[in-house]
């Protein structure tokens, strides 16, 4: 069973905007510091945002400092990545996934399966 699932990806234009949220499955990760990360076409898969396990501390990638804000609503076991000004360089797949520890270390233990966030020029 994928301990998390994500969804909110699709198709937009440059400069719109989209929310991904990423949902735990089977377990409760409120204890965990999670993040996003993105691989794209030819590309190794790369950091972009990381939380606490509290939301008292957050960590963006300077790709997307500024534009995209991760968040986490421990009530609902979900994250989310809110994504604005897209570019077409932020064409990806994009993961969540989880860590052992409460801090951010960017050492993700549990993932989802990934999805498809493509922007057109």
């Amino acid at each position: 069973q994928v301990p998390l699932v994500e969804s909110g990806g699709g198709l937009v234009q440059a400069g719109g905007s989209l929310r991904l949220s990423c949902a735990a499955s089977g377990r409760t990760f409120s204890s965990n510091a999670m993040g996003w990360l993105r691989q794209a076409p030819g590309k190794e898969r790369e950091f972009i945002a990381g939380i606490s396990w509290n939301g008292g501390s957050t960590n963006y990638a300077d790709s997307v400092k500024g534009r995209f804000t991760i968040s986490r609503d421990n009530a609902k076991n979900t994250m989310y990545l809110q994504m604005n000004s897209l570019k077409p360089e932020d064409t990806a797949v994009y993961y969540c996934a989880a860590e052992r520890t409460t801090v951010i270390r960017k050492r993700y233990d549990y993932w989802g399966q990934g999805t498809q966030v493509s922007v057109s020029s």
